[in-house]
């Protein structure tokens, strides 16, 4: 029976490590940040809301209704 073993570093035999180049550590970090925003939720809201577009439009429906019930003061222009 064969194995995965998630601590072997041997590469296999077609493949040479200088035929790799050099790598960079981080190199597409900043771009990852910037592109994802990764949003753990509780499993009983993930119950109610099973996909992204779901979760976005519940928000946006959020947003309206505080926006649309928010008066200025009398101190706000």
């Amino acid at each position: 029976m064969k194995t995965d073993n998630a601590h072997d570093d041997e590469m296999r035999p077609e493949y040479r490590r200088e035929d790799l180049g050099t790598g960079v550590r981080g190199k597409h970090y900043q771009a990852y940040m910037e592109s994802n925003n990764l949003v753990l939720l509780r499993p009983e809201v993930a119950d109610a809301f099973p996909t992204e577009e779901s979760v976005n439009e519940a928000l946006l429906s959020l947003i309206r209704i505080a926006k649309a019930s928010t008066r200025p003061t009398n101190g706000s222009a």
